[in-house]
């Protein structure tokens, strides 16, 4: 008898293809039939195009003129718990369903024929002359067992050039082999022994096993001060996670990080997982890929796409830093990682851990509603302790015009350097100056394709748009006025304030960091690395350096502007003020010497920078909740963007008035409209943004009613609308 979700050769099959059509595709299969949730290649006129079997065939055109699926690849076929995760999240996002299958297929060369490469492993032979160099490389391989290495792997853990592998390949000692690239991951250990934990930690882990045990779905706020240890009690639910046979993901918001943390599930298990964010090579992230789908791949470490990998046996999301903003996608999907977790782990009986010291008010509030288990540790690892968090109240300070270091910091800056503790000064800023202006004409410099500012990079000798990365050489003439040596940087960035620090500390060994200043995820790691190790005495950095780092020997965090973030009216603008400058001055005194933060502020009464140093999460988070719920905004509402966008400013104000005056469908649901406005950043790419706001009560169905808002309004020529549920920012 023939399975429900195979189809016989010929039989009518309906294709899911990830070209933009909006609906699946019908297609004859192929022969030897297929099954629901195979990936396929099909005809698409000319071409040949990836797709998934979707189910049986409509049949409602000329059978006469149907195709037949030209292969089935040889890949695990996508699991029915992935088929819903793609159709629930395209549901909730307002997404059509080819680009979510785009997420989830996310590999170069997923139809290629498994390629070769050479391997590496013990042999039978020995050397006949036995040196320091060869002998490490027959230790390497000896402590490894049967396992194969590349000639740049064995070269770089054994310490010696590839000449000598080779060498010892030619005397037999090691033998070489042609080895199918697509290798699964070396099996990670559970029951290695763990870092001792506190009684805190250990009562935390102990949780979050029994949860994990269960085998079904749940989500958990692990909220534990910086330095308190989070990584440490959640590796205990991975290997609870692993013990059970099953597969964990776990999320960070930055590549950056990666390195530190691969490091530690290393110590932790033995072996390092599979990793899955832009620093890996297509080769790596098709073999990712691959494994992940045959359950070849215990655990994956990666970026907010990873979530779209094609699990067998999911077990366990942690999601690290969860109140990160770079877990929303604000380009293509529209989409934030952290919900997207909890969805997925609900469909297949997953356990997620979300896990911040400043969690988002989002799953404060659910945890407090008691949607979510809630689990604190409220001190730090070993004889660290919390910093000491002061303000520094600028209007007092006697500072020189161009200069943005007080006195108070740049003395406490010194007492550190005289101790050969490190230092490091946050400012929220990339680039040399967010501003250059003629001072013969008062022209700022601005971007031809964008309604912004040039940002000025002197490390680069270039000026860059932040918005669409466009970039020009430095002039020497004022664009507008054609007046020569008259322009001037107006206002710091992280790399003025840099040159302002280098000369106020000469024989100081200075670090800046900021992405634009790294070619490469490496370089940046190795920075990283460099400075964790006493590599430098003063870290100037971006909003780089709040996110997870540790620096043994910082203990003085200095932050230039607090109140930067206070500004405009964003209604998430306290509440990332306030968790930015937590965890930048979490990143003081996280080993056996205390930490100081100070905060330069104009406002050292404001609510926010008065919570900030009182270090009173819970009053803050209150406080925020009742604005909120008043105001009847997230989490305590509903609120949707619509972003509308095209080369032609009127065309798209017409296409703004239109929906704005035909909304029967949203007030029918009680929601209300707000614009169209031209965006606050209105040209991007050469294209005007005009958006619109929806606002609405927590429980109404707000997805169906913008579906059917919209679809009479079909989009000609160069128009584009997008929707974005939960906006997070409104640029």
């Amino acid at each position: 008898m023939t399975s429900p979700d195979f189809f016989d050769e010929g039989a009518l099959v309906g294709v899911l293809t990830t070209q933009p059509l909006g609906r699946t595709l019908d297609y004859k299969a192929p022969e030897g039939g297929c099954h629901i949730g195979a990936y396929v290649e099909v005809p698409l006129g000319p071409r040949k195009v990836l797709g998934v079997v979707w189910g049986a065939g409509k049949g409602d055109f000329d059978l006469a003129r149907v195709r037949s699926v030209i292969r089935v690849l040889d890949a695990a076929p996508m699991r029915d718990e992935m088929r819903m995760f793609l159709l629930r999240a395209a549901d909730y996002t307002l997404t059509p369903m080819p680009a979510m299958l785009r997420l989830a297929t996310r590999a170069p060369g997923l139809g290629d024929p498994q390629s070769m490469r050479k391997v590496y492993r013990m042999g039978e032979g020995a050397p006949s002359r036995m040196t320091d160099a060869r002998r490490r490389v027959l230790e390497t391989l000896g402590e490894y067992g049967d396992l194969a290495f590349t000639l740049r792997e064995l070269a770089e853990m054994a310490g010696v050039t590839s000449s000598v592998v080779k060498g010892l390949v030619k005397l037999g000692a090691v033998f070489e082999q042609d080895s199918p690239r697509d290798l699964p991951f070396a099996r990670l250990d559970p029951e290695l022994a763990s870092k001792e934990l506190t009684e805190d930690q250990a009562q935390a882990a102990r949780t979050l096993q029994g949860l994990v045990r269960t085998g079904d779905y749940g989500t958990t706020l692990l909220k534990g001060v910086t330095g308190s240890g989070k990584t440490e009690v959640y590796l205990e639910a991975v290997a609870e996670s692993l013990r059970m046979g099953r597969q964990a993901l776990v999320l960070l918001p930055e590549i950056a990080l990666t390195a530190e943390f691969l490091t530690r599930v290393q110590e932790r298990f033995g072996t390092r997982p599979a990793e899955w964010h832009s620093g890996v090579t297509m080769t790596e992230r098709r073999r990712v890929w691959r494994m992940v789908g045959q359950g070849q791949a215990q655990l994956v470490v990666g970026a907010r796409s990873a979530l779209f990998l094609p699990f067998q046996n999911l077990g366990l999301v942690i999601v690290d830093e969860e109140h990160d903003t770079s877990y929303k996608q604000e380009d293509g999907v529209l989409y934030n990682a952290r919900d997207m977790a909890v969805l997925r782990a609900s469909i297949c009986g997953a356990q997620v851990v979300l896990a911040s010291a400043t969690p988002s008010l989002e799953s404060w509030s659910n945890a407090q509603a008691g949607k979510y288990t809630q689990i604190d540790l409220t001190s730090r690892f070993g004889k660290a302790v919390l910093p000491d968090m002061r303000a520094i109240d600028m209007r007092a300070e006697k500072m020189q015009a161009g200069t943005w270091v007080s006195p108070t910091l740049r003395q406490a800056m010194q007492v550190r350097l005289d101790r050969r503790e490190q230092a490091m000064l946050f400012i929220n800023r990339r680039g040399y100056a967010p501003v250059t202006i003629c001072r013969a004409c008062g022209h700022q410099v601005a971007c031809e394709h964008c309604d912004a500012r040039m940002v000025e990079h002197r490390f680069l000798k270039r000026l860059m748009c932040h918005q669409c990365g466009e970039t020009t050489p430095m002039p020497s003439v004022c664009p507008s006025c054609e007046a020569e040596d008259r322009l001037a940087p107006v206002g710091p960035g992280v790399e003025r304030l840099g040159e302002e620090v280098a000369s106020l500390f000469p024989d100081a060994r200075i670090s800046v960091l900021s992405s634009d200043l790294f070619g490469s995820a490496r370089a940046l790691k190795s920075a990283i690395e460099g400075i964790a190790e006493g590599a430098a005495d003063i870290i100037i950095g971006t909003q780089l350096v709040a996110k997870g780092h540790n620096f043994p020997l910082l203990t003085l965090v200095g932050v230039i502007d607090a109140d930067l973030g206070l500004q405009g009216s964003d209604l998430r603008a306290a509440e990332r003020t306030f968790q930015l400058m937590r965890q930048v001055a979490g990143r003081a005194g996280r080993a056996d010497k205390p930490g100081t933060a100070l905060l330069q502020t104009y406002q050292p009464e404001h609510s926010v920078i008065s919570a900030i140093l009182a270090g009173d999460e819970e009053g803050f988070w209150s406080a925020e909740a009742g604005e909120r719920r008043m105001a009847g905004v997230p989490p305590f509402g509903r609120m949707a963007g619509i972003i509308l966008s095209g080369p032609d400013a009127a065309k798209v104000f017409d296409l703004g008035n239109a929906l704005a005056r035909n909304d029967g469908p949203l007030r029918a649901i009680g929601a209300q409209v707000y614009g169209p406005a031209s965006a606050p950043i209105a040209r991007i790419r050469g294209r005007h943004r005009v958006r619109l706001l929806v606002k609405a009560a927590k429980g109404v169905a707000l997805q169906e009613a913008l579906a059917r808002w919209i679809a009479p309004f079909p989009l000609k020529g160069d128009l584009r609308l997008s929707v974005d549920i939960d906006p997070q920012s409104f640029y």
